[in-house]
């Protein structure tokens, strides 16, 4: 039996994040239902809405927009309208002012469903190759350096794999940014996630900063990132195995003292990480 969507709810639907059939029929049936679509871009949303034949009435609600629209959101849903949120891609509230909308909508005492699907971040991640088990997702990172750095520097002992989002004119600058805080560790950059020119670029930090200078910027990204190195030296999915790298040095002459020194250098982290993961050497 399909679900009978209820008035005076506010719906948070998914919409794609490249490909235009990433979305549900759930998805789909909402937005056709609903009495009207809050949309973070209403030219954006038009595409999506045509594609799929749905004619629900749209209005703005976006950043700059949110402390005005938002109350006149909440009276309509007040007044028993049936209200579906979307952001330009993937799951509304992340990363958009679709969170500020939920928590009116709370403090109102109006339900807020979700109608689930595509998320950019764990997209990359399940396809990444790095450490699925712990994660901590960042989202956008500040806009200037100044502000970008403490950032960096407050989550780089952070275990599990970091996921960020990031925009083709400052990634640059964020994996130089990046690799100096945090350490050449692995990374993986994804690009167009679901469209024709999907693309994964993994490698050190350093390495990912070099392969995009060479090919261009265009797109919108995921970077995933190793997380630190557990002081007790065990192992995890994805991360800098500094033992290997040790190991490698003494293999080379380095005396072991040396080796734990250069590595935690190189890798931009305590020497105390570096040492505790050589102890089995």
């Amino acid at each position: 039996m399909a679900e009978v969507f209820q008035k005076g709810t506010l719906y948070l639907c998914a919409t794609p994040i490249g490909n235009m059939e990433d979305i549900t029929y759930r998805a789909v049936r909402c937005l056709r239902e609903s009495d009207m679509i809050a949309a973070e871009d209403t030219r954006h949303t038009k595409l999506l809405l045509h594609a799929y034949d749905i004619n629900t009435p749209l209005t703005s609600y976006h950043e700059h927009n949110k402390a005005e629209k938002g109350p006149l959101i909440i009276e309509r849903l007040k007044a028993g309208a049936m209200i579906a949120l979307v952001s330009d891609a993937g799951m509304p509230a992340i990363c958009d002012p679709g969170s500020d909308l939920v928590r009116l909508a709370i403090a109102a005492g109006i339900p807020a469903v979700p109608v689930p699907g595509a998320n950019a971040g764990l997209t990359g991640l399940i396809a990444s190759g790095m450490d699925t088990t712990r994660f901590t997702f960042i989202g956008f990172l500040p806009k200037t350096q100044k502000h970008r750095l403490p950032v960096l520097e407050a989550i780089k002992e952070y275990e599990g794999t970091l996921i960020f989002y990031e925009a083709p004119h400052r990634i640059q600058a964020v994996l130089r940014e990046m690799t100096d805080v945090l350490g050449d560790r692995p990374a993986v950059v994804c690009r167009e996630l679901t469209k024709r020119y999907e693309q994964y670029l993994r490698g050190p930090l350093s390495q990912l900063c070099t392969d995009l200078a060479g090919q261009g910027v265009r797109g919108e990204f995921v970077i995933l990132v190793a997380g630190a190195v557990p002081v007790s030296g065990e192992a995890v999915p994805g991360c800098v195995d500094y033992a290997s790298l040790v190991r490698d040095l003494m293999e080379q002459g380095v005396d072991k003292k040396e080796a734990v020194r250069t590595v935690a250098r190189r890798c931009g982290v305590p020497k105390r990480s570096v040492y505790q993961a050589a102890l089995t050497l």
